[in-house]
């Protein structure tokens, strides 16, 4: 008989198949980025603040948190979803104007009242002014060098940038930008502090742990930051070694707890962009009525996908009237549920909730 040879096949090569895991390739990406970064920026490292050392350190521990709970997030039925969506509508025209109104300018607590919105932009743009400072300082992507007449060469990426006047406005800005910041953070905060305080709502569900701890942790970084500032001007550097270790490691601890508290979802935020444009896309094509009172609630995408997802989850909602529980509007939802206790089916009643077309 005459032998038959198996062909080899050709193995595919990629990318994935050097890592173990999806968090192992993105932190290996990211780090590798940023140390070519840091190579570029520092001139072969020839320009490196080695004070700042613990900062990085502690960004380094920061990502990996971050990609871990990112990653675990996202390999989430509903998640995924979200995120296969919401990259393929990106190419939408609303899409600037949702990002400034979500990132930028917190248009969607506005009518929350002006006080929470003025808390939110006060903490929010105080963080993100603070580390656009600090990360290129930390990475040496960005530093000052000074001349004998009197100028700071701003040198960004290895390139000289501006030169500046030592006694100007600019540099004033550039020296005090951190502590600019900080008082935002700390009127922020105090004023989140206010509020939980006094508001009975916010009161009866908060927690220490969850709620208190990074607004505590704010106002530390900020205190001790302003602090520093105030050790050098008035107190001509008495404490400033002290000072500047208890502001290091206030800032350290914070990075590595950000990814996995209530402070997550400032890195986090941007993903809100996709969940609109996938609801405003969907919900221009088709509407999904409700199967009992024939109202418009939802897309009819977002509809199917609901019911997609649960199914993945291996969670059936199917009713035996021969509807899911996806197909109804919220109210008749919560009316068929009581009808399950009472055999009375409330669900089918043509009256609306008192408050179901409520804002706020």
């Amino acid at each position: 008989m005459q032998e038959v040879r198996e062909t080899p096949v050709a193995k595919k090569y990629n990318l994935d198949g050097a890592f173990a895991s999806h968090f192992a390739k993105s932190m290996f990406l990211t780090v590798s980025g940023l140390f070519i970064l840091s190579l570029i920026g520092t001139r072969m490292f020839t320009h490196i603040d080695l004070n700042l050392y613990g900062y990085m350190v502690g960004t380094l521990v920061f990502l990996g948190g971050f990609f871990y709970r990112f990653i675990a997030w996202g390999e989430r039925p509903p998640a995924k979803l979200i995120l296969k969506k919401g990259i393929k509508l990106l190419g939408r025209r609303s899409t600037p104007k949702t990002s400034v109104e979500h990132l930028a300018t917190y248009k969607f607590i506005w009518n929350r009242g002006i006080f929470r919105w003025t808390q939110h932009f006060l903490i929010g743009w105080g963080c993100i002014l603070s580390c656009l400072v600090t990360f290129p300082l930390v990475f040496g992507w960005m530093y000052f060098t000074m001349e004998e007449n009197g100028y700071y060469t701003v040198v960004a990426l290895g390139m000289d940038i501006m030169k500046v006047d030592a006694e100007g406005w600019i540099a004033y800005l550039f020296y005090n930008a951190l502590n600019i910041t900080a008082f935002m953070v700390i009127a922020g905060v105090c004023m989140a502090l206010y509020r939980r305080l006094k508001n009975m709502q916010a009161r009866a569900e908060q927690t220490f742990m969850y709620d208190f701890m990074p607004l505590y942790l704010l106002l530390f970084i900020s205190i001790t930051g302003l602090l520093l500032t105030f050790s050098n001007v008035f107190l001509h550097g008495f404490g400033q070694p002290t000072m500047s270790l208890i502001h290091q490691f206030s800032v350290i601890v914070t990075l590595i707890y950000l990814p996995f508290g209530k402070l997550a979802h400032i890195p986090f935020r941007p993903m809100s962009v996709f969940a609109r444009n996938y609801r405003e896309h969907y919900s221009e094509q088709s509407m999904k009525e409700c199967r009992v009172c024939q109202s418009e609630f939802v897309s009819t995408e977002q509809s199917k996908d609901v019911i997609d997802v649960l199914g993945q989850n291996h969670l059936q909602f199917e009713k035996e009237e021969g509807f899911h529980l996806a197909e109804l509007c919220p109210p008749c939802r919560r009316k068929y549920r009581i009808s399950r206790f009472s055999g009375i089916p409330t669900h089918e009643i043509k009256v609306k909730e008192a408050n179901q077309n409520a804002k706020g």
